[in-house]
């Protein structure tokens, strides 16, 4: 998932390491104010996966039933102060292995400068890489990142592009009419749901991996997410959709927990949504729903 520094597990974040993060009285007062808090009541189902024996689901209802959406060129903030532009694409996409950039790397290649502002930049010579080349880069930690250019990730188009602001390999996706799932790195189709892994020792010496699906919030970027200019799962200006999350994440969930996985997660969710009785630990940037009176 992504890295601010560092979002590697048991690493601490450094401001002045990186040059990334903005100090907390940077943060604008309407960032500040757009969001609620991290700790909250949740309410979390857990199920047996249908498609393997060996693993449990542990799913978040309360971030997958609520009304979140990504507001990217409408209300975003970005999370760093003075580009809102970029949306979350500041930091560039961190691969999550090597499969994850030989997949984009596929891709990459059918991107046409039409719908690629920066399509000549990352152009290389044979058999070398000049210093305007290439679209991938290495960071301080020699983990293999996309190249950041201008402040924020090579893919991502900026205000006033022919071709379309944004990512590029997303407009790619949809031009070829696929889910942009498949054209861009994993970190970036995944955010902002969050997947983690745990083995669990059951009383009977046996073990379940336990897969948890939940809201990839600040604490999900590591110590430095604190530090973000802005997060939109915890904004209200980003929660007020038609659709709640696992559904408009229909496609992300069913490649995140497989087929089976995702029709048992939707009974679970559509059980919670249909009850008459006030939802139990709704999210709190939700907007407030009518109860059954009116």
């Amino acid at each position: 998932m992504p890295k601010t520094k560092k979002a590697k597990p048991g690493k601490a974040a450094s401001q002045s390491k990186s040059g990334v993060f903005v100090d907390v009285q940077d943060v604008t007062p309407a960032a500040r104010d757009d969001e609620q808090g991290l700790d909250f009541a949740r309410a979390w189902v857990e199920f047996p996966d249908p498609e393997d024996e060996e693993q449990v689901f542990r799913c978040d209802l309360t971030w997958l039933t609520s009304k979140w959406t990504c507001i990217f060129g409408s209300g975003c903030q970005g999370i760093k102060l003075g580009r809102a532009d970029d949306g979350c694409c500041t930091l560039g996409a961190h691969f999550s292995d090597e499969d994850d950039e030989k997949r984009v790397a596929e891709h990459v290649a059918r991107l046409t400068p039409d719908i690629w502002q920066f399509h000549d930049v990352a152009k290389t010579t044979k058999g070398s890489k000049g210093p305007n080349g290439g679209w991938t880069q290495t960071d301080e930690d020699g983990d293999r990142q996309t190249r950041r250019w201008e402040g924020s990730c090579i893919f991502q188009n900026r205000p006033g592009f022919a071709g379309g602001m944004g990512c590029s390999l997303h407009i790619l996706a949809l031009r070829e009419g696929k889910e942009p799932l498949e054209t861009k790195p994993d970190v970036c189709w995944q955010l902002p749901v969050r997947r983690t892994y745990e083995w669990i020792e059951r009383p009977d010496d046996t073990k379940i991996l336990q897969v948890t699906i939940g809201e990839y919030d600040r604490r999900g970027w590591g110590p430095g997410g604190h530090d973000l200019h802005w997060w939109c799962t915890s904004a209200t200006s980003a929660h007020g959709a038609g659709e709640p999350v696992y559904v408009s994440y229909r496609p992300e969930l069913t490649e995140l927990m497989g087929a089976g996985g995702y029709a048992r997660l939707v009974e679970h969710c559509e059980a919670r949504t249909a009850s008459l009785l006030p939802v139990v630990a709704p999210h709190p940037a939700d907007p407030v729903e009518p109860g059954p009176e009116g």
